[in-house]
């Protein structure tokens, strides 16, 4: 599975993969992922979200346990994020018919559509529309970097938007979530433990920065006469560091552009997205609030406008504690870790119980063609979601 999967979407001069919601490396993703359900006799279905299910049992019975993950990237993203997830599910599958284990309650795999938002700027559109935490007409509004809106992208892909939403009876039927995922950090790296369990997500949220100034010439212009948000920008992203860092938060400016972006000219226009994390709300909102006043303070003082709009935030998860402590049991009491990156079993924790399985990272890295992680150590994150799919679905 891992070798037919992984050349798909991969960019060559990168070594890193762009599989971006509703393009042709999604789709292509998409039918592997019909592929495995086909091949295993599984029922096959697509819902309103563009969200794929491979089912084991019946599909509208009640309590089902469903696991998986996404197979979309971030730019230039690793080969494990989200893949890992869906490649795991299906062998722990599997592992539990090699066991001759018998479910009694439906067993269902699924694909999250769009959880990266590496397309539209909004991480995990597919589990937010399911969970009703993004409306119809949110969701609507979205647009990629050429224009073209998230209904439009699904037409062409051969879907319809017209029917995307909130789905409440489909996740009553679901009696747990477990979401494998290669870990985003290093907590494992120096312990003899192959997999942990999630404890808690930390707050997230996204926030665009708009700094307005006055395009002008390069080569002409006073430094006295310029009014350049390019300065007012770099000062904002030193300042996210240092407000970061003092808090013991997370914030990084990963994106911007640049209007009219010629090398000769002072820019008009510098628009930059902050990601910012930290263990708890009142913190993220705090140094949150700190680097607007550090943005406004210097735009003051280069003569630049700023105006800085939310376009997401996601609060505190704290995985359902009984389900954690169970899986937890399950394995042999493994390690219990907090992180700080979003998932889909965040967005679905407020409807449905959720949890989480992370696989050692030897380096940490992760979005990025550097993320890895040793054979073995998946093969033990293959065995222990199969124990724990065992034990909530085959007693």
């Amino acid at each position: 599975m891992w070798r037919d999967l992984a050349p798909v979407g991969r960019e060559k001069t990168t070594n890193g993969y762009r599989r971006y919601a509703w393009t042709e490396a999604d789709a292509d993703c998409r039918t592997w992922f019909k592929e495995q359900a086909q091949n295993r006799g599984l029922t096959y279905e697509v819902d309103r979200n563009g969200n794929q299910w491979a089912w084991l049992g019946d599909p509208t019975a009640q309590g089902a346990v469903v696991t998986g993950s996404h197979l979309d990237s971030v730019p230039d993203g690793g080969a494990f994020d989200g893949p890992l997830g869906v490649v795991s599910s299906f062998a722990a599958l599997d592992e539990l018919r090699a066991r001759g284990a018998h479910p009694t309650k439906p067993l269902a795999i699924v694909n999250f559509g769009d959880e990266e938002g590496a397309r539209f700027g909004l991480a995990c559109v597919g589990s937010r529309l399911t969970a009703g935490q993004l409306t119809t007409d949110q969701a609507h509004l979205l647009r990629d970097a050429d224009g073209l809106s998230l209904p439009q992208a699904m037409e062409r892909a051969g879907y319809d938007p017209d029917a995307i939403g909130p789905d409440p009876e489909r996740l009553a039927r679901i009696g747990a979530f477990v979401e494998l995922h290669i870990e985003q950090g290093r907590a494992l790296a120096d312990t003899d433990d192959a997999v942990g369990v999630a404890s808690a997500i930390w707050p997230h949220g996204r926030w665009r920065f708009d700094f307005h100034g006055e395009a002008n010439h390069a080569g002409t212009t006073r430094i006295e006469d310029r009014r350049d948000p390019m300065l007012t920008y770099a000062n904002t992203v030193l300042a996210a560091r240092k407000k970061a860092r003092i808090a013991g938060a997370l914030a990084t400016f990963g994106k911007v552009s640049v209007e009219p972006n010629g090398v000769n000219a002072i820019a008009s226009l510098v628009r930059g997205w902050l990601d910012s994390r930290a263990a708890d709300e009142e913190t993220l909102a705090a140094v949150v609030g700190e680097i607007e006043r550090a943005a406004l303070e210097r735009g003051e003082r280069d003569g630049v406008d700023v105006r800085v709009t939310r376009e997401s935030f996601t609060p505190v998860v704290e995985f359902a504690h009984d389900l954690r402590d169970r899986l937890s049991g399950l394995l042999g009491g493994v390690p219990v870790l907090p992180t700080g990156a979003g998932h889909d079993a965040g967005i679905l924790s407020a409807s449905v119980p959720t949890a989480m399985l992370f696989v050692r990272n030897p380096t940490g890295v992760s979005h990025s063609p550097a993320e890895t992680a040793g054979e073995d150590d998946c093969l033990a994150g293959v065995a222990a979601l199969a124990e724990v799919l065992e034990g909530l679905a085959c007693h």
